[in-house]
């Protein structure tokens, strides 16, 4: 019998220590890392302080860790204990509800992650630690009870979006240098975009956020409605981004990110053909959000 379908026994928790970190790992869901440890880089570059040495290819390198497998991974972890019930019925199969992952297991690997990501934001600076303490706070508020915010769509997809992008990359900049009204306003505008990109991300759990009374946008108001609320918010966010540079005349950028822009457009339109709201989402993933990455570095160079 496969290991994912056994019947849950105290033998399956007794394993190797390689399994476990294997396991700890899988719920820190590395395919989530690169988001906020992209963001950490453009804040990086946007503070106009780093530069090709080996120190600070070194920090850098530091943050992206810190932002993408520490924080990340920790508030995934956080997010599938707090999820365990529901798991329990409708993905029986995952870690931990299957037994694989025992509750000691995922209290450990959280303790790990959140000292190893206190210590590395010290040594990149205490604004950089205030950061990283707002970001789990973050992560606590957004899965476990009593605020739970990611039973509602608008809250929830608030603090994914803070933390995701504009907390990854103001403390990237505070890494370097401190804040410039630019910087913080391209952290800023990028997590309003970022706030469009959850909610598509939404749409691939619909039905099982129906059964747990998780409000989500999509739930809310619907596939159609929600994907015009998403795409909405995404492009006039970048369009926002493109006048800020027409404003400080960077003609050079406001003509990338614009063109950017622009080629989201089919990839939009083509979403509302998918009849699968779950195709949906993983069409748009793969096609239409790595324009939106790279404005995001775009705009970083544009204002460092």
């Amino acid at each position: 019998m496969p290991e994912s379908t056994a019947p849950t026994t105290p033998s399956r928790l007794t394993t190797s220590p390689t399994v476990m970190v294997r396991r700890s790992i899988e719920l820190m869901k590395p395919v989530t890392w690169f988001a906020p440890s992209w963001a950490f880089l453009c804040g990086a570059i946007a503070s106009g302080a780093s530069q090709w040495t080996w120190t600070d290819v070194g920090r850098i390198a530091l943050g992206v860790l810190l932002a993408g497998p520490i924080l990340c991974g920790m508030s995934q972890v956080v997010n599938d204990y707090c999820d365990r019930d529901v798991d329990a019925i409708n993905e029986p199969q995952r870690l931990i509800p299957s037994g694989l992952v025992s509750a000691r297991q995922v209290f450990i690997t959280v303790a790990v992650l959140v000292v190893l990501g206190l210590s590395i934001a010290m040594f990149l600076g205490q604004y950089v630690a205030l950061m990283t303490a707002i970001g789990m706070v973050l992560a606590v508020i957004y899965s476990a009870g009593p605020i739970r915010a990611k039973r509602n769509g608008w809250a929830g997809n608030t603090i994914v979006a803070v933390s995701y992008e504009g907390l990854p990359w103001i403390a990237g900049h505070l890494a370097f240098a401190p804040l410039t009204f630019g910087s913080v306003l391209m952290a800023a505008l990028f997590s309003l975009g970022a706030h469009g990109i959850m909610t598509i991300n939404d749409f691939k759990s619909m039905e099982g956020d129906r059964v747990s009374g998780i409000r989500s946008i999509p739930v809310l108001y619907g596939e159609i409605a929600a994907a015009w609320t998403a795409f909405v918010t995404i492009n006039v966010a970048q369009i926002l981004v493109v006048m800020y540079f027409l404003h400080v005349r960077n003609w050079v950028i406001a003509a990338i990110i614009g063109a950017l822009v622009l080629m989201q457009i089919p990839t939009q339109w083509k979403f509302f053909s998918i009849a699968d709201p779950r195709k949906r989402a993983i069409f748009y993933n793969a096609s239409g959000i790595a324009m939106f990455v790279w404005g995001m570095m775009a705009a970083a160079i544009g204002v460092r």
